[in-house]
C-alpha cells in the first residue's frame, strides 16, 4: 500500500497522500472514506477500515491555468511507456520522444506533436511524416490535465482507483 487517493468533494481526483495523513483528515472530519480495504486500523479508542480512497468534505477550487511541464517523464507517463507506433514497451532506457511533424518541417515542441517511440521506430521514421513511411499512431497525442497525470502512473497499481481517474 503506497498511499491513499484523495478526491475533491466533486469526486475529482486531487492527490495521493500517505495513510497517516489520510487518517488525520478522517479524524478531523475533513474527509470521509469512499473505498476501504477489508483490513482494519486499530488504536486504543478508534477502529477504522483501511482507507484506499477518501473524499474531502469541502470543495477545493483548483486553478485551471496550471500547466504540466513538457518533459520526457511526463510524455512517457501520458503514453504509458509504450511506443505509439509499434505498441511495444521496451523499457525506459530504450524509449525516445519523437516529433510527429519534424522540427525541420515546422513542427513545434508541443504536447500534440510529441509522442513516445522506441529507438527502432524513431530511427525508421527519421525526418519524415508518419504517413510518408506508413507508420500510424496508435493514439493521438493530447495535452494532459494537470492533476490527473500525476496519478496515472500509480493508478495502474490499484484497480480500486481506476474508476476515479479519467483516461
Amino acid at each position: 500500500m503506497t498511499g491513499v487517493l484523495v478526491l475533491n468533494a466533486s469526486y475529482e481526483p486531487l492527490h495521493v497522500i500517505s495513510l497517516r495523513r489520510a487518517v488525520v483528515l478522517l479524524l478531523k472530519e475533513k474527509a470521509e472514506i469512499v473505498e476501504a480495504a477489508e483490513r482494519k486500523l486499530r488504536a486504543v479508542q478508534h477502529e477504522f477500515p483501511l482507507p484506499l480512497v477518501i473524499r474531502l468534505v469541502t470543495y477545493i477550487r483548483i486553478p485551471r491555468r496550471l500547466t504540466l511541464p513538457l518533459n520526457r517523464r511526463n510524455v512517457f507517463i501520458r503514453d504509458d511507456y509504450t511506443c505509439q507506433y509499434c505498441g511495444r514497451q521496451p523499457g525506459r532506457s530504450l524509449l525516445t520522444m519523437d516529433h510527429i511533424i519534424p522540427r525541420s518541417r515546422g513542427g513545434g515542441l508541443t504536447w500534440e506533436n510529441i509522442v513516445t517511440a522506441c529507438m527502432n521506430c524513431n530511427q525508421r521514421k527519421g525526418n519524415r511524416l508518419p504517413e510518408e513511411c506508413n507508420m500510424l499512431l496508435r493514439r493521438q497525442p493530447f495535452r494532459p490535465r494537470y492533476m490527473a497525470i500525476a496519478l496515472f502512473a500509480e493508478a495502474r497499481d490499484h484497480e480500486v482507483w481506476a474508476k476515479y481517474i479519467p483516461e
